[in-house]
């Protein structure tokens, strides 16, 4: 795992995280407690402030960044974020679900108990209201998230890592 400090800024982490070996977290980067950052996935902290919560997981591939003097990046808590995802200076409410592949461009809101679909691309600025379910390129909503698919897909995912990450951990 590369860890470096940039800027005068060092990574700080909580208790019970998992990191795999060959991810890259940098700069002004603070992660919460029970998160897993996952192989190959970046958290760039060099440009801006990265703030991610509890019980987040940052799958393969993904990647975390903002823009300098304009947009940081804030994560919330109970949050997967998707293989090879794409997030820069945005923000995410808790309980969010981002598919793989998703990118989610500047000044981007998530509201709590999202979700974003595989491969969706979140235009700057674009704001998800909480509940929904947003697709497509450009994505837009295509539903409402019922309390069904919250607990099979959201709670089940976060839930999830935290067993795939405890595997890594013995």
């Amino acid at each position: 795992m590369l860890i470096k400090s940039v800027r005068g800024y060092k990574p700080s982490f909580g208790k019970d995280c998992y990191f795999a070996e060959n991810c890259t977290i940098i700069g002004d980067v603070i992660i919460g407690d029970q998160a897993s950052v996952w192989f190959q996935a970046v958290i760039r902290g060099d440009v801006n402030s990265i703030r991610i919560g509890n019980k987040v997981n940052i799958q393969d591939g993904a990647i975390i960044h903002g823009t300098y003097k304009k947009a940081s990046t804030n994560i919330g808590n109970n949050i997967s974020i998707g293989h090879n995802a794409i997030i820069h200076g945005c923000k995410l409410h808790d309980n969010v679900l981002i598919g793989m592949g998703s990118i989610l461009m500047d000044n981007c809101v998530i509201h709590s108990n999202s979700i974003i679909a595989a491969g969706a691309v979140l235009t700057q600025n674009t704001i998800v209201p909480p509940g929904s379910i947003f697709a497509g390129i450009p994505a837009k909503k295509i539903n409402e998230i019922d309390q069904n698919l919250q607990k099979d897909e959201v709670e089940r995912i976060a839930e999830s890592y935290l067993l795939y990450s405890s595997w890594y951990k013995k």
